[in-house]
């Protein structure tokens, strides 16, 4: 089984990666396993959207690059939410 082109362990530890510098990026202190879980979501939710509109990309430097904006994405979503 594969997420976006990536094993299952390797979407855990690249999307944690994504989540980690999503975190650093937008300034926000959140734990590791949230930073999986907005890494690997982001990424999902992302090449979805990209897959909408005729994109799609696969392998884990696309996934890290693909979770990393889709984590942006979610931190910056959660911030206008809280607001």
């Amino acid at each position: 089984m594969s997420v976006n082109g990536v094993g299952i362990l390797a979407a855990i530890i690249v999307g944690g990666l994504a989540g980690w510098l999503a975190e650093k990026f937008m300034g926000s202190s959140m734990g590791l396993i949230m930073n999986i879980v907005l890494g690997i979501i982001g990424a999902v939710v992302l090449n979805f959207v990209l897959a909408a509109f005729g994109m799609a990309y696969a392998g884990w430097v696309a996934y890290l690059i693909i979770g990393f904006i889709g984590a942006c994405l979610l931190i910056a979503a959660g911030r206008v939410v809280k607001r």
